[in-house]
């Protein structure tokens, strides 16, 4: 293997230079950092952006920006680690980021910063990890929304901008109104009705007026990645590696920033060193001095959801150089529509094929640093963005993903109907992927969950077995299985199947949650409690979750523990605490549980039972009358138990 150049390796791993910042006693500027949402470079246009036009001509633009990696939480991970994705391992949207990797608004903070972030949609949450170090990180949509306008965003920031302080302040503004569906407000829904696309841009671009307007200090403006619009059969992003997406606007203002453009090649991950550098904290790899890189960015997204083609992109000056299974050569001054392939008549340079060699690729093994929940995962859906949810079979043959652009919307729509449980509509669109990519392991096993949630025993089967035989060796096919049989009378066949899943994978939550059930039909109800517990150790409970525990350490004597799930759950439950805390011993709590307990609920007379209980427990003047209440309204559960009290002798 060839040695990497230095600035690549470095760029991929090394973590130790930003982790421990040392501030030189400068003046330091204030700082805003504005990253606009799926922005293609060629959006930027006199009728579209004029603000941003203006502020050009204060600053430095890059002609030749390009982000490491075509995803929006991927994208920013870089910016704020300045990492490729190889280095801080998000390659797709609904991961999370390492709390081990260092990320610039913790080292903004030890420079002596006020940090502050106002984000316009749920793929960027802080739940995902981007959010460490920020004293304010403002992810809050809309009521039943995952997204905000950029006006929106931009009234909460300058809000915030109206405090005076006299620190300086790192801000990061993030607009999200290019993403699809494209619905700009008026007047530029009718302006661009022939291109709605522009139109929102055009919309965010007035609103970065307002914000630009009322800062002070330096200023990045970046695209996060492009849209791909249709071309190269992509309409929206994520899944090639061409212009469309990779080539996004990127303008620098501020102190030791010359007036002009430049045409230099140079990578969104370097924002993070402008910004460090801006603070004192390092000069190294800054965007105010124009330092030649080749410039890497990956598409894994297809690899590892499909087991398609892993893609990289090498670009040095304006060669454009992306491996896929086979080498694409492109000029991309000469040629940016990348029609003509120069691969067969072009030398490429060895810093080139370095990078591209050396790149590293992750492996089916690799475990994903996910652990979304099943409303997170809606929520991206709503986005337009879903992950797989199993392992790829991966194989030499695999094909490239260019050549299967076809596919995208449909497995597009198809993973967003099968988040939101949609499996009637969904299945006939897997059919239809399966039989353009049998071996699309996620697709065969989400055709044979959407079976198996139906109810149709046979159908389910069937597909589970096309699934084995696409890779027999695959924890999730067993997994899936299992969770099939788990749910119908044949549930005693998923016991071995769970338990040898759980032996060699003792963190598989889907696998823990399914034993979990079948353990309270064996009757086994601590080992279901603490297989409960287990997995609420790893992601928070629901209430419903929070009810089902409570109950499961009842049946287990578990009074502790029962009271906290039922105190957590915050439901309609004052029957089950007022008796745990009777239980307990903890009679004030018991007399005000079950006193809001109402006559509607079918259990009303263990109610006024329990409350008679505690009412002589108590010495309350009125426990007579609470005994005879009692009687009154018994049933046929509550009467023998009250003749036996011998509390009401």
């Amino acid at each position: 293997m060839q040695s990497s150049p230095p600035k690549i390796l470095a760029a991929f791993f090394i973590l130790a230079a930003c982790a421990k910042p040392h501030p030189v006693e400068v003046a330091k500027p204030s700082i805003l950092l504005v990253t606009l949402d799926t922005t293609r470079a060629d959006a930027i246009r006199p009728d579209t952006t004029p603000n941003f036009n203006a502020l050009a001509g204060r600053g430095l633009l890059f002609r030749q920006a390009y982000t490491p990696v075509p995803q929006t939480l991927a994208a920013h991970a870089s910016i704020m680690t300045g990492l490729y994705p190889a280095g801080h391992g998000v390659h797709e949207n609904g991961r999370y980021l390492s709390d081990k990797v260092p990320v610039l608004a913790e080292q903004m903070k030890s420079a002596g910063y006020r940090t502050a972030a106002f984000v316009s949609a749920f793929a960027v949450a802080r739940r995902f990890g981007l959010g460490r170090g920020f004293d304010v990180y403002d992810d809050q949509m809309p009521v039943g929304a995952e997204e905000r306008s950029s006006k929106e965003t931009t009234d909460r920031a300058l809000a915030y901008l109206a405090r005076p302080s006299a620190q300086p302040l790192f801000l990061w503004v993030h607009y999200y109104d290019p993403h699809f569906p494209y619905t700009p407000p008026e007047p530029y829904r009718t302006r661009f009705r022939n291109n709605l696309y522009l139109g929102e841009v055009a919309a965010m671009d007035e609103q970065l007026g307002r914000l630009v307007a009322a800062s002070r200090g330096a200023i990045i403006i970046a695209g996060d990645h492009g849209e791909g619009l249709g071309e190269h059969g992509e309409a929206q992003h994520g899944d090639l590696l061409y212009q469309a997406t990779e080539h996004i606007p990127l303008l620098l203002i501020g102190p030791g920033v010359r007036v002009g453009t430049s045409d230099t090649a140079v990578s969104t991950r370097r924002i993070f060193h402008t910004i460090r550098d801006w603070a004192g904290l390092d000069a190294a790899h800054t965007l105010r001095r124009d330092e030649r890189e080749v410039v890497v960015a990956e598409a894994m997204k297809p690899f590892l959801d499909y087991g398609w083609q892993p893609q990289v992109m090498a670009l040095d000056g304006r060669v454009k150089t992306i491996s896929a299974g086979k080498i694409e050569v492109y000029d991309v001054i000469a040629d940016p529509a990348e029609t003509h392939d120069l691969a067969p008549r072009v030398d490429i340079s060895r810093e080139v094929r370095a990078a591209l060699h050396d790149y590293p690729i992750p492996t089916a093994e690799t475990p994903a640093p996910s652990a979304t929940t099943d409303e997170e995962r809606r929520k991206l859906a709503s986005l337009g963005y879903v992950s797989a949810t199993t392992k790829p079979a991966i194989r030499k043959d695999a094909p490239r993903p260019v050549d299967m652009a076809r596919l995208f919307p449909l497995l597009d729509e198809a993973a967003r109907l099968f988040v939101l449980e949609r499996y009637r509509e969904v299945i006939p669109l897997l059919e239809k992927i399966l039989a353009a990519d049998p071996h699309n392991l996620d697709s065969a096993l989400r055709l044979a969950t959407a079976q198996s949630s139906l109810g149709h025993d046979r159908q389910a089967l069937d597909a589970f077995r096309k699934a084995e035989a696409i890779d027999p060796d695959s924890e999730d096919v067993r997994t899936y299985l299992a969770l099939h049989y788990a749910r119908g009378k044949d549930w005693p066949k998923a016991i071995p199947l769970l338990e040898r899943i759980v032996s060699e994978n003792p963190d598989r939550l889907p696998a823990l949650e399914a034993l979990a059930v079948v353990r309270e039909r064996q009757g086994r109800v601590e080992d279901a409690l603490r297989l409960r517990l287990r997995i609420y150790s790893v992601r928070t409970p629901t209430a419903a979750e929070l009810v089902q525990l409570g109950r499961l350490a009842m049946a287990a004597g578990q009074t502790a523990t029962a009271i906290d799930a039922f105190e957590k759950a915050r439901s309609d439950h004052d029957l089950e605490l007022g008796v745990l805390y009777l239980a307990a011993g903890r009679l004030q709590d018991a007399r005000d549980a079950l006193d809001r307990v109402p006559p509607s609920n079918p259990d009303y007379p263990m109610a006024l039972f329990k409350r008679a209980q505690v009412s002589v427990l108590l010495h309350e003047i009125d426990s007579r009358t609470r005994i005879e209440n009692a009687r009154q309204h018994a049933d046929a559960t509550t009467r023998p138990l009250i003749e036996r009290e011998r509390l009401f002798r």
